[in-house]
């Protein structure tokens, strides 16, 4: 027997995913996950706004500083530094500019640089 008209929509309805709802209490999740990570990571103390410096040197020196401070990293300096730059790097995802991409991967070079590590030994 064929299935009626409303019978058919009904089924295709019902099977359809509400992804409107989904994303936004998905998107509080990683910040909030995110947030909490940052806060209570062992990785190292950060100075505020580190990440909002002008200038990949100025990123770089900084998280050096909080590297070499922190009572709270459990690695060698330069690897919690690191660690903490790649995290922020990957959580900024599609929200940094190009522009403060390139700032942000260059402070990788800088942070190598002044922990006096070769590109080779990543």
């Amino acid at each position: 027997m064929a299935q009626s008209k409303t019978t058919r929509s009904k089924a295709r309805t019902a099977s359809k995913p509400r992804a409107g709802k989904r994303r936004g209490k998905a998107t509080s999740k990683v910040r909030r996950w995110s947030q909490h990570v940052t806060e209570t990571s062992d990785a190292l103390d950060l100075e505020p706004n580190v990440f909002s410096k002008g200038s990949a040197r100025q990123i770089a020196l900084s998280l050096r500083r909080s590297a070499e401070r922190s009572s709270r990293r459990k690695s060698s300096p330069f690897r919690s530094a690191m660690s903490m730059l790649t995290f922020y790097i990957n959580r900024t995802g599609k929200n940094a500019t190009p522009a403060r991409l390139r700032v942000l991967q260059r402070a990788k070079e800088e942070l190598r640089d002044v922990f006096q590590r070769s590109a080779a030994g990543k």
